[in-house]
C-alpha cells in the first residue's frame, strides 16, 4: 500500500473559504504512488458555473477532465475550490476551458491530459470545448468522456 504525504497541504480537513477568482485560487497536488502506471484519473464537474463576461448572465457547463499523472497528482478539495471560484468569473466558454487545462499542466505536469467542456446553450448555440496536450500514451486506457452532445429537451 503506498502512503501518500500530506503535510504540505493547506485546504485539506480544514475550512476554506471560497476563493474570490480563479487567479486567487490555491491548487494544490499530492504525490503519485504509481508513477509510470499510465493510470488514468477523471474528475467530472456536471454543474461548472461561470458569467458571461459580455451580460453578466451565468452559463453553465459539463466538464470533464482525464489525464494520466507523472509524479503527481491535483488534490481534490483544491480542484473543487478552483472549479467553484468561476461562479463569479466573466470569461468566455472557450477561455474558461483552456484556462483550467493550463493551469492543471502547469501545476501537475502529466504524462496527458485532456478536457472536455460540454456547455449549455447561450443565444441558442451550445459550444463544446476540447483541449488536450497531445495523443495519450500507447497502451493508456482512456475511457469515452461519456457526455452526449446537445439534443436541447427530449
Amino acid at each position: 500500500m503506498t502512503h501518500t504525504d500530506v503535510s504540505g497541504l493547506t485546504q485539506l480537513g480544514s475550512k476554506t473559504d471560497l476563493p474570490a477568482s480563479p487567479e486567487t485560487a490555491v491548487l494544490e497536488r499530492v504525490p503519485f504512488g504509481h508513477a509510470g502506471s499510465l493510470s488514468v484519473v477523471r474528475f467530472t464537474a456536471p454543474e461548472f458555473t461561470s458569467l458571461c463576461p459580455m451580460t453578466g448572465q451565468p452559463d453553465f457547463a459539463h466538464i470533464v477532465i482525464d489525464y494520466i499523472p507523472r509524479d503527481w497528482l491535483v488534490e481534490s478539495k483544491s480542484l473543487k475550490l478552483y472549479l467553484h471560484s468561476f461562479r463569479n468569473h466573466g470569461a468566455f466558454h472557450e477561455d474558461c476551458t483552456i484556462d483550467i487545462a493550463k493551469r492543471l499542466v502547469a501545476l501537475l505536469a502529466p504524462e496527458w491530459l485532456r478536457i472536455g467542456a460540454y456547455w449549455y446553450p447561450r443565444g441558442g448555440i451550445p459550444i463544446d470545448v476540447f483541449w488536450q496536450t497531445g495523443a495519450p500514451p500507447a497502451g493508456a486506457w482512456v475511457p469515452d468522456q461519456g457526455v452526449a452532445p446537445y439534443r436541447g429537451r427530449g
